[in-house]
């Protein structure tokens, strides 16, 4: 294959069945890092809007103390990197354990909440903390609902969202 030819099918939009292929490749990593750990959990995959989603589940209060915002990152960081390796395309895997995505969630709306409010106290723009891609675009979601004004400054990790009036 060409570098072209190789850079076209990066840009390309993966079908459902690639996506189930690299849920599937996720999952077995998932497996492999929780047999090592000997934690115990049910793995379920979805394929929505481009994306997989990884959730686990069912592990008790062992599974329950990955489920901090950074190990739950640091543990789909790996396993997009695992799913890379086994397709040859970028992976936008969304990985869930008990609970922490929604979890996290319900946190992000709050800091929306806190900066709503200090827009409406007289704050031109409040910036908040960097948050990854996929936390951002909730934030961007939730900003627009509310009819406030958002955009991302920054760049790597120190990407943030900054909210303004409309």
């Amino acid at each position: 294959m060409t570098d072209s030819a190789a850079n076209q099918q990066l840009r390309e939009d993966p079908s459902i069945e690639e996506l189930e292929g690299e849920g599937d490749y996720a999952a077995d990593y998932i497996e492999g890092l929780l047999d090592i750990a000997d934690l115990d959990g049910d793995i379920d995959i979805n394929v929505a809007s481009g994306r997989v989603y990884l959730a686990v589940n069912g592990g008790g209060q062992d599974l329950d103390r990955l489920a901090n915002p950074e190990t739950v990152q640091a543990m789909q960081d790996l396993t997009r990197l695992a799913a890379q390796a086994k397709t040859g395309r970028f992976s936008r895997l969304i990985l869930d354990i008990a609970g922490s995505r929604e979890a996290r969630a319900g946190e992000l709306k709050g800091l929306v909440d806190a900066a709503v409010a200090q827009i409406a106290a007289g704050r031109t723009e409040v910036a908040l903390e960097p948050m990854s891609s996929y936390e951002r675009k909730l934030v961007h979601d939730e900003v627009a609902e509310r009819g406030y004004r958002s955009e991302s400054r920054g760049e790597g990790r120190e990407r943030r969202l900054v909210i303004t009036a409309a």
